[in-house]
Parts: C-alpha cells; sequence; structure tokens
C-alpha cells in the first residue's frame, strides 16, 4: 500500500516540526511548503491526499492559498484543513467560505491531532 502524502503549509518551524514529526509517525509522507505559492505548486505537483494550511502565512494568507487550490482541477477535491490560531466567532465559516472542509486549532494538540486529521481522509 502506498504511504497517503500529506502536504503542509506552514511558515513557523516549530509547528512544522511537530506537524511532521506526528505525521510520519504515523506512517504518512509530508511534504512541506513554507508559503503559499509554494504550497500550490507543490500540491499541483504530487496531489496529496491531504493539505493542512497554516492561515497566517507571509506574503498570500491562507484563504487566498485555499480559494486558488480549489481553481486547479487536478487538486479540487483533495480535503484542505486549516491549521489556525484563529478562534474568533466567524472565523471557522471564512476558512470553510475559502474551500477548506474543517480546522484545526493551534497550539495543536498532539494527542487527537491524527484522529482530527484521519476524520478527513
Amino acid at each position: 500500500m502506498m504511504k497517503k502524502k500529506i502536504l503542509v503549509i506552514e511558515d513557523n518551524d516549530q509547528n512544522m516540526y511537530l506537524v511532521r514529526f506526528i505525521l510520519e509517525a504515523h506512517g504518512y509522507e509530508v511534504l512541506e511548503a513554507k508559503n503559499g505559492s509554494d504550497g500550490i505548486n507543490l500540491a499541483v505537483e504530487h496531489e496529496p491526499d491531504l493539505i493542512l494550511l497554516d492561515i497566517q502565512l507571509p506574503v498570500m494568507d491562507g484563504y487566498t492559498v485555499a480559494r486558488e487550490l480549489r481553481k486547479r482541477e487536478s487538486i479540487d477535491k483533495v480535503p484542505i484543513i486549516a491549521v489556525t490560531s484563529y478562534a474568533m466567532p466567524g472565523d471557522r465559516e471564512n476558512v470553510l467560505a475559502a474551500g477548506c472542509v474543517g480546522h484545526i486549532e493551534k497550539p495543536i494538540n498532539p494527542d487527537n491531532f491524527i484522529t482530527q486529521i484521519e476524520q478527513f481522509m
């Protein structure tokens, strides 16, 4: 069986390290992008099974990245999960409106992170 590929678009090294560590420990292949345009390019090139998207990114925010990903035919059905510290009223609606299927709040809880992700795969 091929490993499932998860693209992580995250500019914070500590968050990236934690997410990669948890995902690889559970048998996933991890692709990393530090910004939105790299993330979009990697997504188109590799067609991952799932995309984890930080909303607070430099240059292009996560909402814009999600909308751009949804315009690409080859990956328009790939589930995108926003990973964000935004927990204000309306934030959930904003990420869903941009094309995400759900969101996971930061700080990431290692105990239930995989469970949260696997419900979208």
